[in-house]
């Protein structure tokens, strides 16, 4: 161990012992466990001190293993390369913990999942239903172990009013939960007063699927993987990276580096038709429909290529714990290679006109605009935290798959604003087809699968991939055939309360652009019920995602 990783891993063990807790170094991982009375220092130490990011957290029933309920927060040290772990234990009858929202703000949406799905208290502060509607049962908690995943309570639907709580004045407009301009369901009030929005209110989880708890209840590791693809209709292959490299991790099996090299090169090419996708979106809700559809006209070679190399245009399957399903042959590689150098040159000189008309520079720049503060304090992710500042990227700085072996430029501007945000894309995509090529380039020999492995019982595996819309994070607690715990977070998770910053003070006519600006996934973001009706309302299938 050199000394600068040895003096950051003895900063974390001091300060667990200093807490009247116990720290374990697992690879990359640093796990810290404490006391509830010493959460909220813990959490404040690593997040105002040392400057960690709040990734999410992690409520675990463990009940049938040891007794208790318990609570992680994940942060990442992006400047050690390193993940920490931060748990807390809660005994069964009555699961209380202190809440760290004051102190890490970017915790409030992961606490008040763990209070709807698995009935943890949270001192400090109020309960709200964040996933859970109105009617649902109180004593009902999805993701606990004695909850079935077919289970039906009964249920009694009731209204649900939002409104202004900040004291201003403003006139509501609802936009969404369904509407034909909208892709997927959404909720947000726009309060205005005049022409200026006031404030902002977002009710989601619409979406109806129960991924984590299906995960956890139903599926094996390898079933999982198809799963977890299908957690993201456009970055899917994202998720099943990042579930398998976290059952890999927890695992500790050593997959075959050239299956690491396809894993890269194939995210990268969802990267690039995810951000031609969402610049062709941008340009169209700025009125320049010349813009979108040369960008998607693009963008159809990619899917292409994709289609090419995995078999399928989306929802690509090749994802395995151990390794990858397809190979890329010397004609492949030749053809991606001839057909990015083409497209490259092509989409720079569609890019240098389009940013330059003047309706689109002017509608972009200056608005939505997200200080760099905020951006910190809520966790953003992506994109969007990169167009205001914040100089984060996983691939960088958590390095995975095959990552550490090319070179790449990450785009961090300043101004974040919705040009900063557009700017940022443009930029990813030309280093995503110079990555695709130097890996082509590189692409090692030998197996793509490992022919043999185990998954022991009780091991965690924690993985953030860097996916279009920011980092995506998955937790796995490994159980008997499939995982004891699997937990997913999304970056549109950690985007969408931003837009409250983001849209505060701006014309209501930027509004649909800067919602935009997130590349909001509300799929991949939601966890809902779906309900029929009956002789009372039952629940029909539970949301774990």
């Amino acid at each position: 161990m050199m000394p600068r990783e040895k003096a950051i891993l003895n900063k974390y063990m001091q300060l667990a012992e200093k807490l009247g807790g116990r720290s374990l170094v697992d690879g990359d991982t640093v796990h810290i466990v404490v006391p509830r009375e010493s959460l909220v220092k813990a959490a404040s130490t690593l997040f105002n001190e040392h400057g960690l990011t709040h990734r999410t957290c992690v409520g675990i029933d463990e009940r049938p293993v040891n007794g208790f309920f318990s609570l992680t927060h994940v942060f990442t040290d992006d400047s050690s390369g390193l993940y920490v772990l931060l748990k807390t234990y809660m005994e069964s009858g009555d699961p209380v913990v202190p809440s760290i929202v004051n102190e890490v703000p970017a915790a409030d949406w992961c606490e008040q999942e763990a209070m709807d799905l698995l009935g943890i208290r949270f001192e400090g502060r109020r309960r709200e239903r964040l996933v859970l509607p109105p009617g649902w049962p109180e004593d009902a908690y999805p993701l606990r172990k004695d909850f079935q995943y077919d289970q039906k309570p009964l249920i009694h639907p009731e209204s649900e009013k939002m409104g202004l709580t900040t004291g201003e004045e403003g006139s509501p407009i609802p936009v969404g939960p369904y509407h034909p301009a909208l892709h997927e369901p959404e909720y947000f009030e726009l309060y205005v007063d005049g022409e200026r929005i006031v404030d902002v209110k977002y009710r989601g989880f619409h979406v109806h699927r129960g991924i984590e708890k299906l995960g956890e209840s139903r599926m094996t590791y390898q079933q999982v993987n198809f799963l977890a693809e299908r957690i993201c209709g456009i970055c899917g292959f994202e998720h099943s990276t990042c579930y398998a490299l976290a059952v890999e991790k927890a695992a500790k099996l050593d997959v075959p580096e050239r299956a690491q090299f396809i894993r890269s090169i194939v995210l990268e090419v969802e990267r690039i038709h995810s951000h031609l996708l969402w610049l062709g979106v941008a340009f169209h809700t700025l009125g320049y429909d010349a813009g979108f559809m040369h960008m998607w006209r693009i963008r159809e070679r990619i899917m292409e290529l994709a289609e090419m190399l995995t078999g399928s245009r989306k929802t690509y399957g090749i994802n395995m714990v151990g390794g990858v399903r397809r190979d890329i042959n010397e004609e492949k590689r030749r053809k991606v290679i001839e057909v990015l150098s083409e497209l490259e040159k092509e989409y720079w000189k569609i890019i240098d006109v389009a940013v330059n008309v003047p309706q689109v520079k002017k509608r972009l720049s200056g608005t939505g605009v997200l200080p760099k503060e905020w951006a910190v304090k809520l966790g953003v992710e992506g994109p969007v935290a990169r167009a205001s500042g914040v100089d984060k990227d996983a691939r960088r700085d958590l390095p995975y798959a095959a990552y550490k072996h090319v070179s790449f430029k990450v785009p961090v501007y300043t101004e974040g604003d919705n040009m900063a945000r557009t700017l940022v894309r443009i930029e990813e995509t030309k280093e995503s087809m110079s990555m695709i090529i130097q890996l082509l380039d590189m692409l090692p020999k030998g197996p793509i699968m490992l022919e043999e492995y185990e998954i022991p019982e009780g091991r965690i595996g924690v993985q953030v991939v860097e996916a279009p819309r920011g980092g995506d994070v998955h937790y796995v607690l490994t159980g008997r055939g499939r995982p004891y715990r699997w937990r997913v977070r999304a970056p549109t998770y950690n985007n969408i309360p931003a837009l409250r910053i983001m849209l505060r003070d701006q014309p209501l006519a930027d509004a649909p652009l800067t919602i935009a600006s997130i590349d909001p996934c509300f799929s991949c973001t939601d966890r809902v019920l779906v309900v029929r009706k009956g002789k009372g309302v039952e629940v029909l299938e539970l949301n774990g995602v």
